[in-house]
């Protein structure tokens, strides 16, 4: 007999909560099957069996709260069970099948139909992006418009559904999501453990930091030239593809060695000088945007750079990101220009003392040697901790960032 565990958490996480046992109790899984999921307030992370075996006992349920290292689950090696939590008796082919029968309720009123297989097998019609989506929103799939081949429910619909015309449907918390009267509705549904924790970061960084923010403008063009003209040669090189973001990074790492007070963060009534450059990079996911760490920027080139956003960006997608991952950090880059953001106030992320808003790329009529060019112009925006930041800091901070991406040569020669 052997127990299954939570994963050990780091210390910045406290607990986390059973979303969903992929298993049944008495059944056989093989090495590396996954059992069950927890939700911390930063990743879902995910329970595999140690050894092929059966799952004798689970000890910790849906929604119950676990802490490192606890026992969810007991688990017996190389013992034998079922091999599917939903196992059907066998049938003997020689018999017809039994009719469905119709019980009579006790009152004399009418028949009840006894349960048939509809709902397991709408279950199994469901790809797993839309049972994720369900578990994470609390709305049922099968209450939901599908706008798939044969009314099938795709994810997309999951991310903003319509709901059949049932005011009755509820959420798997048995509390209505959406009440229709003609054509107004409204959903209501639980926040994800990740939402609130989100929340409580965000509220807690305005309340109890002095937070500023500066801004400033950046002509693109000589990084779009220098893009233009190399990313063929870039990407038959290093086999990815060349971005903003690496120059970005690159050019913040350098600025941040100039202005250490912007790589720093508050600890109680102290300052910790980082004496490396660990870079958070804000990427979107289904779950929300995650901000997972590029570590020792000032080591990795600008290919090792893009080559780790990809890998990060695959991996919010999937859900993959691991703890490590996700921990740490001593500045932060956001990018809502991909969205189309014009100009934003990011928020921090404490105990950082700074992050850095990038926005879109426009063209606007700019005053160049006294006549007016059409120039690919983004805004910076630079939010910090007055309390640790001055604001010449925080200016010539950005300033530097400008310079160094309106001219790309001024990193290679180290100026």
């Amino acid at each position: 007999m052997a127990d299954i565990k939570a994963p050990v958490f780091p210390e910045s996480v406290a607990d986390g909560t059973i979303v969903e046992w992929h298993v049944s109790e008495g059944q056989q899984v093989n090495r590396d099957d996954l059992l069950a999921e927890i939700e911390t307030d930063k990743v879902v992370l995910e329970v595999v069996a140690p050894d092929d075996g059966v799952v004798t006992k689970i000890v910790k349920q849906v929604d119950d709260t676990v802490l490192s290292d606890e026992l969810i689950a007991e688990f017996e090696a190389g013992a034998s069970g079922s091999t599917d939590a939903n196992d059907e008796p066998a049938v003997d082919p020689d018999q017809p099948a039994a009719p469905v029968q119709a019980k009579q309720g006790t009152d004399g009123g009418e028949p009840v139909q006894a349960t048939d297989k509809k709902a397991e097998a709408d279950h199994k019609d469901q790809s797993p992006a839309v049972r994720k989506a369900a578990k994470e929103s609390g709305v049922d799939p099968k209450n939901v418009e599908g706008s798939g081949r044969g009314g099938r429910v795709t994810k997309s619909d999951m991310a903003n559904p319509t709901l059949k015309a049932d005011s009755s449907i509820k959420s798997d918390s048995g509390r209505p999501v959406a009440e229709s009267t003609g054509e107004r509705t409204e959903k209501r549904v639980p926040m994800t453990r990740l939402r609130k924790r989100v929340a409580e970061r965000l509220l807690s960084a305005t309340q109890e930091t002095a937070m500023l923010t500066t801004f400033n403008e950046v002509n693109m063009k000589p990084l779009m030239d220098m893009r233009t003209k190399y990313k063929e040669k870039f990407e038959k090189r290093h086999g990815v593809r060349l971005g903003f973001m690496s120059l970005f990074v690159k050019a913040a790492t350098e600025a941040l060695k100039r202005f250490p007070a912007v790589n720093a963060s508050l600890d109680g009534d102290d300052i910790v000088y980082h004496g490396f450059y660990d870079i958070g990079v804000a990427v979107s996911s289904d779950r929300g945007l995650v901000v997972p760490v590029l570590r020792d920027t000032d080591r990795m080139s600008m290919a090792d750079i893009e080559a780790k956003i990809r890998e990060y960006g695959s991996k919010a997608q999937e859900g993959k990101l691991g703890l490590d991952e996700m921990t740490g950090g001593t500045f932060t880059i956001s990018n809502g220009g991909v969205f189309g953001s014009l100009m934003s106030t990011p928020i921090l992320n404490p105990p950082q003392t700074a992050i850095l808003g990038m926005h879109a790329i426009n063209e606007r009529p700019m005053a160049v040697d006294g006549k007016v060019e059409i120039l690919p112009m983004m805004y910076l925006a630079l939010s910090y901790d007055h309390r640790m930041i001055d604001g010449k800091e925080a200016v010539q901070f950005l300033v530097t960032l400008k310079e160094l991406v309106e001219d790309p040569t001024m990193l290679l020669l180290d100026l």
